[in-house]
């Protein structure tokens, strides 16, 4: 199988933009029938999904009949519901487009939640378990709690616990909002004391990082050690790392999911202070 990276031109496919704002995609290499390809791509726009239904387009129009695709980050995978009269279910829209590519496999990384997965056909979701077994191998860490970050997080939490062996209880954080305006205005912990040890918070999205902020000051008032946050998915915006690391976090670890990237490079971008 051929895998091709759609980020940017390179030897495999050129990429530009017309005077008048389309998108164009060229493939440079001759294909037929009989080759197998596998696109990698990071839709971070509504540029980058058109490039995607242009290029698996010109790949049908050179009579390339497998094609698989490797979509790390599900856009608009958290609007998975109407929240509200007069929105539509975006994430529903999003995966109708992509289905009617007629993909032979759509690959993704730790998807917010199994909506999106479900929509999407064909749909493989990989697991954050390897980034975390090489977060683990590279801090040596063995003596460690785990920590969800809420409620909603702990059920994947609890299948990475089983991953990898971990056989102590999970601490889970409690979110406490102002209801008027649903921010959080404090955390606390399921837990009494974390007796000095690492905290390990896993989840799969970190945007501005108020949650994992407010979890910090929770962790630090129940006795917790070093505090280190694994999440999959790091967009990191309002300076987010540098709130994170005066928030007491030692170490932020996330994939590469949102940049372009080639995949094997894709569990490299570790110890982000």
């Amino acid at each position: 199988m051929k895998t091709i990276n759609l980020f940017e031109s390179n030897e495999d496919v050129k990429i530009s933009r017309f005077a008048g704002g389309e998108n164009h995609i060229r493939f440079m290499p001759t294909l037929s029938e009989n080759d197998k390809i596998k696109i990698n791509t990071r839709l971070n726009s509504s540029d980058d999904v058109m490039n995607l239904c242009l290029a698996v387009d010109a790949l049908r129009n050179m009579y390339v009949k497998h094609i698989e695709v490797f979509i790390p980050y599900i856009p608009y995978a958290r609007q998975d519901r109407v929240m509200v009269p007069g929105e539509p279910l975006s994430v529903k829209v999003f995966a109708g487009m992509v289905n009617n590519l007629g993909l032979n496999k759509v690959s993704v990384f730790d998807a917010h939640s199994d909506v999106a997965v479900a929509l999407l056909d064909r749909c493989e979701n990989i697991p954050n378990y390897e980034m975390v077994n090489h977060f683990l191998k590279r801090y040596g860490l063995a003596d460690f709690t785990l920590v969800s970050p809420d409620l909603g997080a702990y059920k994947k939490v609890d299948k990475l616990a089983h991953k990898i062996e971990y056989k102590s209880n999970i601490a889970t954080g409690l979110k406490i909002r102002d209801l008027s305006t649903g921010e959080i205005i404090k955390s606390d912990v399921n837990t009494d004391d974390l007796n000095g040890k690492s905290c390990i918070v896993v989840d799969d999205i970190c945007d501005g990082g108020r949650t994992f902020i407010e979890l910090a000051k929770a962790l630090k008032a129940k006795n917790a050690g070093d505090l280190h946050l694994i999440v999959s998915h790091g967009i990191f915006v309002h300076q987010a790392l540098e709130r994170l690391k005066e928030a007491g976090y030692k170490s932020v670890c996330s994939s590469n999911s949102i940049a372009n990237r080639a995949e094997d490079d894709f569990y490299k971008q570790y110890n982000l202070f």
